[in-house]
């Protein structure tokens, strides 16, 4: 499958999750999310060396997790050890009860939405250009990961920064500044999985502080899932860096 192939893929799953025309506004990088654990094991397509396990990329009947619950699971082995399958289905149901979030804690939550978005629209636009699947796979979590952070949004009332903005487009200044250096550097492939290395690193960082403090038990178990798809996806952007 070649890349624009590929990249129509990614757009029509994300469309289907109701994103054709996902926005932002706010901070810098990050993400968040909730759920009761479906497992799914995919059809291996191909060897691909030792498969890096990662939730299937199809919707389960609520929960969420990008799999891994260590090397090697089920699934499409995308060459030098990056897998989908075998891991916990993503869904949008956010399980765990409420609870209280201070003004910072809610500005956080928002800003969430906007890294969800600024990587999902970064790794769609790499995986246009470039022939490397990993985008292709991980712009589909992002678009998960997005859903589920509106629906923490939505359950404390808050406004989605991230409604109505067209792909590439932020309404915060920073943030917009922020996807278009990005957006400029991946100027070949390796320079594009070097900038999904950075926005994965920066979003555990960001997730590490958005936890510190936090009593919520729906929003900490959301950054701890989505704190472990980041490392996850961290290490499939290396393991293609590598090569």
């Amino acid at each position: 499958m070649n890349a624009t192939t590929r990249r129509a893929a990614v757009l029509a799953t994300a469309g289907a999750l109701g994103l054709g025309a996902i926005a932002a506004a706010g901070p810098a990088l990050a993400r968040s999310d909730v759920f009761t654990a479906t497992r799914t094991t995919a059809t291996r397509q191909d060897p691909g060396g030792a498969g890096y396990g990662m939730g299937g990329m199809g919707m389960g009947t609520g929960g969420y997790g990008m799999g891994g619950n260590g090397m090697g699971g089920n699934g499409m082995g995308m060459g030098g050890g990056y897998g989908m399958g075998g891991g916990i289905c993503p869904g949008a149901g956010v399980t765990a009860p409420s609870g209280t979030l201070t003004d910072q804690q809610k500005r956080t939550l928002a800003a969430m939405a906007q890294e969800e978005k600024l990587a999902h629209d970064l790794y769609v636009t790499f995986a246009g250009k470039y022939d490397a699947p990993v985008f292709d796979h991980i712009a589909v979590a992002e678009t998960q990961h997005l859903t589920t952070v509106r629906t923490l949004l939505t359950r404390y009332g808050l406004d989605d920064p991230t409604a109505g903005v067209a792909a590439g487009r932020f309404s915060d200044p920073a943030v917009q500044a922020t996807y278009d250096r990005l957006l400029a550097r991946g100027t070949s492939r390796a320079e594009a999985l070097r900038v999904g290395q950075e926005v994965e690193r920066t979003d555990i960082a960001d997730l590490d502080r958005a936890l510190t403090g936090l009593t919520a038990p729906d929003v900490t178990q959301v950054y701890q899932h989505l704190r472990m798809a980041s490392q996850h996806h961290l290490t499939a952007f290396t393991s293609w860096a590598n090569r």
